[in-house]
Order: C-alpha cells, then sequence, then structure tokens
C-alpha cells in the first residue's frame, strides 16, 4: 500500500529540485513508509525502516570511514532511500565513499541540484501514502464484502477460487494438507504448468505462519480450516511479494472454503445425524420413545411394512472396503436421502458403521412393496453416480416385517446381503437374500469358528504352497469351480493351454490329497473357496470383490 521511492521521485515537489539517482538505483523500487528528515549522523536508532531520509549533508562526518558508516547503519534498519541536497555542504557532488557505500547496498541515494522545502517534500509523499492507504483499505473494504457475499450464498469451492483469480490477477490452488489438488484457477495460465509436479514442489513450500509469503517459490500460502481443524492450504501464485490487498483476497478467500465445509458438514449432521442416532438405537434396545421420535421425523414405524436396506459402495479397481470411507459413506447417505424423497418414501437414512448407508423404509401396509423398491434402487444407483466420487453401488434388501421388535433382523439381514452381493458380479437393481444363495449363507455365517476351520483345513495346504513358492493354484482351482468342472473351459479362463492346466490341476490334487473327479471334494472346496474369498479366513487375504455391473432397468 506504500509508493516507491521512485514514485516519490517523481512528485512535482521533488521534480523541482533536479533530483538525480547517483547510486543504488536498483532498490528504486523500494516502498516508502514516511518521510525523515535528519541532519545528524547517528540518526538510525531513531528509525524503524521504510523511511524516506531527507538531509541536507552539514552535519554528516567529514571522513570517508564516517560517512560509510552512516550509509552502513540506514542501511541496516531498512531505509528506503536517502535524498541529499546539493546547496549547503556539497555543491556539485557527494562523496566518493557515501556513493560507494549506497551503491554496495542497492541504498538508493538521491541528489536534489536545486534548495528544496523538506517540509513541502513530506506533505507531500505522506499525502501518496495517505491516498495509497485508502485506496488499499477501499479495496480491503470491497473484498471483504464479496467474499461475504460468497459465504452467505454458500458458494462453492471453484466459485470462491474463481473469484480469487478474478480479483488477484493470480492462479489460485486450494490443496489438502496432504499436497494433493482440490481445485485450482489458472487465471488464464496454462494449467498443466501450474499443476505440474504440485506436490514435490508444495512439500518443498512450509510456512511458519497460517498467512505467509515464501518468496523463494512465489507463493502466498494460507491454511484453510474451521474450529481448529485445519484440513487445506490456499496457494497463490505471485512471483513478487503480495500486497496487503491480496492477502485479505487469500485470508478471505479461505474463510468461505472453510465456512462452506463446515456448513456442508452441519447440513448433513443436522439431519443424518439424528438418523444414524435412531438408526444405531434400532440396532440396539430401542426406547420407548422411539417411534414418537421416528414419528416427528416424518418416519412413521406403528402400523407399516419396515424394510432394512443396506448400500455399499463398489469399485472397479480397488475393494470396496478401502473406499468406504467416512466422505465417501457421507455423500452416499446423501444420495440415498435424496433418492427416498424422490420416490416418496419415508426413510430414515445414516451412516452407523464404516462399511455402508443403512435405510429403513417406512410404507404403507396397502402399497405393493416390489415397485417402491424398484423406483428407490433406481434413484439411489442414479443419485450416487452423481456425487463427486461416482462409484457404483451395491443395493441390499432385507425381510420385510411389521414389528420394531423385528427391525434389528431386517437391518443386520440387509448388511449380511450387501457384504455377500459384493463377491457375486450381477446386474440386479437390488438385492435380497434369496439372490445370493450359498454366498449369502456364508456370509451370515462367517463369524462362525467352525466355517472357517473347515474352509482353513480344505484349503490350508494349497494357500500355504502359494504363499512359499509364489504359485496359483487356489486361482487355478477357483477357474475349475466356477466352471462347474468343465477343464477346457476352465484352462481357456486361466489363459493356459489345457496340457499346461492339466498338469496343474494334477499338481492341486497331490498337495490336497483329493480327487477333482470326485463331486463331493469339488463342492467342498468350492463352499471353502467362497468362505475364503469373504477374508475372515486367517492369513487369507481373499480376492477383490467385483464391481457391480450397471443396473438393468428392472428387476
Amino acid at each position: 500500500m506504500y509508493p516507491t521511492v521512485a514514485e516519490a521521485l517523481a512528485l512535482p515537489v521533488v521534480r523541482r529540485g533536479r533530483p538525480a539517482v547517483v547510486a543504488g538505483a536498483a532498490g528504486m523500487g523500494r516502498r516508502v513508509r514516511w518521510v525523515h528528515a535528519a541532519e545528524i549522523a547517528d540518526i538510525a536508532h531513531l528509525l524503524r525502516g521504510g523511511e524516506l531520509v531527507l538531509t541536507t549533508g552539514i552535519a554528516l562526518p567529514e571522513d570517508a570511514a564516517g560517512l560509510t558508516r552512516y550509509v552502513d547503519d540506514l542501511a541496516a534498519v531498512g531505509v528506503s532511500g536517502l535524498v541529499v541536497e546539493l546547496v549547503r555542504r556539497w555543491s556539485d557532488e557527494v562523496p566518493g565513499a557515501l556513493a560507494a557505500a549506497a551503491e554496495r547496498h542497492g541504498l538508493p541515494l538521491v541528489t536534489l541540484a536545486r534548495e528544496t522545502r523538506f517540509v513541502s517534500v513530506t506533505e507531500a509523499v505522506v499525502s501518496l501514502i495517505v491516498d495509497a492507504q485508502l485506496a488499499e483499505l477501499r479495496a480491503a473494504e470491497q473484498v471483504h464484502e464479496t467474499f461475504t457475499a460468497l459465504t452467505v450464498a454458500g458458494a462453492e469451492p471453484a466459485e470462491v477460487l474463481r473469484e480469487v483469480a478474478r480479483t488477484s490477477g493470480l492462479p489460485v490452488v486450494l490443496e489438502t494438507l496432504g499436497h494433493e489438488v482440490l481445485a485450482y484457477d489458472a487465471a488464464g495460465q496454462d494449467p498443466a504448468a501450474l499443476l505440474a509436479d504440485w506436490g514435490d514442489r508444495s512439500r518443498a513450500v512450509s510456512v511458519p505462519e497460517r498467512t505467509a509469503y515464501h518468496e523463494r517459490a512465489g507463493w502466498l500460502v494460507t491454511v484453510v480450516g474451521a474450529r481448529g481443524a485445519d484440513w487445506g492450504r490456499l496457494v497463490l501464485i505471485t512471483p513478487e511479494p503480495p500486497p496487503h490487498r491480496q492477502v485479505v483476497v487469500a485470508e478471505r478467500a479461505a474463510s468461505a472454503l472453510a465456512v462452506h465445509r463446515l456448513v456442508a458438514r452441519d447440513r448433513e449432521s443436522l439431519e443424518r445425524q439424528t438418523h444414524r442416532t435412531l438408526l444405531t438405537q434400532l440396532l440396539g434396545q430401542p426406547p420407548h420413545d422411539l417411534p414418537a421420535r421416528a414419528a416427528a421425523l416424518g418416519v412413521p414405524l406403528d402400523r407399516r411394512q419396515l424394510v432394512g436396506v443396506a448400500i455399499r459402495p463398489g469399485a472397479a479397481s480397488a475393494p470396496a472396503q478401502a473406499l468406504a470411507t467416512q466422505e465417501v459413506l457421507r455423500d452416499l447417505a446423501e444420495a440415498t436421502a435424496l433418492a427416498a424423497r424422490r420416490v416418496t418414501v419415508p426413510a430414515l437414512v445414516g451412516v452407523v458403521d464404516d462399511t455402508s448407508v443403512r435405510a429403513l423404509l417406512s410404507v404403507p401396509p396397502q402399497t405393493a412393496l416390489d415397485g417402491v423398491l424398484r423406483r428407490l434402487a433406481c434413484e439411489v444407483h442414479r443419485t450416487a453416480a452423481a456425487t463427486p466420487h461416482a462409484l457404483p453401488v451395491v443395493v441390499a434388501v432385507g425381510t420385510t416385517v411389521t414389528g420394531l421388535a423385528d427391525v434389528r433382523r431386517s437391518l443386520g439381514e440387509a448388511a449380511h446381503v450387501a457384504g455377500a452381493a459384493l463377491r457375486s458380479p450381477g446386474s440386479k437393481l437390488y438385492h435380497r437374500l434369496d439372490d445370493v444363495r450359498l454366498r449369502g449363507l456364508l456370509h451370515l455365517l462367517r463369524e462362525d469358528g467352525r466355517v472357517r476351520a473347515f474352509a482353513d483345513r480344505e484349503l490350508g495346504p494349497l494357500l500355504s504352497r502359494d504363499g512359499n513358492q509364489g504359485s496359483r493354484l487356489v486361482e487355478l482351482l477357483r477357474y475349475f469351480c466356477e466352471n462347474g468342472g468343465n477343464k477346457s473351459a476352465a484352462a481357456a479362463a486361466a489363459h493356459l493351454s489345457r496340457t499346461a492346466y492339466y498338469q496343474q490341476l494334477a499338481r492341486i490334487e497331490q498337495v490336497l490329497g483329493v480327487s477333482l473327479e470326485d463331486p463331493e471334494s469339488v463342492l467342498s472346496l468350492y463352499v471353502a473357496l467362497l468362505v475364503h474369498e469373504s477374508g475372515d479366513v486367517p492369513g487369507a487375504g481373499g480376492r477383490d470383490p467385483q464391481p457391480p455391473r450397471p443396473p438393468e432397468a428392472s428387476r
């Protein structure tokens, strides 16, 4: 907000003195915070930095060492420049020692060839400073008004960053604390160049305060967070140290982003947290007032068809469990609640564990349930695809019940079916227990130690051999079972020649001590493989669940 030395010298009152820059021209861009007229040589300790010092030189030292020390002291406290009037002490030029010291420090040394009223210079420069400060304050006020309006309107991060780029004229990036880019606006520059090697560049930039300028990187960085929970950084790319106005832009934008995230989270909690509380109580010991509280939320539980539903995210390349973060589940819960509203079915919707979204549908007794479930499942698939994560989902439905005491069973069954359906590729809009068949039964029994012990007995030697020797016998056995014992089809699925595949089957029989010609042995091994795929067998990693296929138009 302060004028530069060059701008001060351009003032008419200074120009009348015929100024000449005799040393330190590289420092003409220094900012002038104040003007100070002083004749004594030991003035430096009375200054604060940023002053333009005016002197006639009449009290300055005679010797070269004293003049050098005088300039050294001024430079040490950070004065902006030194103006010497060539009338009373020196008439033609300043001593060489004075000029040499100023040049060494890059401190502008200006001579005035004519007598100049220093009070007029002071008034003019201070007026320039005040005008600049007022302009900066007006700009800062406008910035506050702009970003306050964005905050009140609940502007999305992209809109906030667009305003930052427009106001500052600088590229801006919003990143996580892990240095991952969440959003950006290149301000007309090349986005590829802006984001190239961003993670490495960002990790190299550390600032000591919540808002600070990193000169080497040319980054103005401010931390983004609310309620003491910081979650990101806002970065403005500016090769020059930013003026106060740009600092205000960065900080107000960071506040708007923090409020947006906080409000979005609170929006979820105001409704979803209440629903989650009721669902958690339904899965435990429901209090006597729960039906009244649910009815007050628009979800009556008395004399209704009550259906538990579980919605789990799926993925094409990673285990669904790894993607079931709280953020993903929160978005999925909002999508499910929106779907229920669109099909006008009352429902409690919330995240009660770290794997799925649960919902309890409340359907009038005279309503055909299948039609409601089809419409709801269609909407869930559609709204889930519109979330920021755009994940495919599995929708599972529990048994229809009519009493509050049976709701826990319906919700639990839906969760079990969803878990089993993740490992059963299909194209159904929604799954019931009879859809996942044997997998569903095994999933229900997955906590039974006897089932796990059975799978371990059946597959243990094969798992050990694969682990010790890096073979793929378990995978080859799976192809055999999944193709109904058809060796040719299994060999094709395994991408092996029939001769090579038959040799591997013989090795499997040798390791397990069984015959793959025996239907009962094959059945036992296939059941053990299904248990193994659930990932609950000790020491078994299991197979990644297959992604759900796009839903059909009807169940």
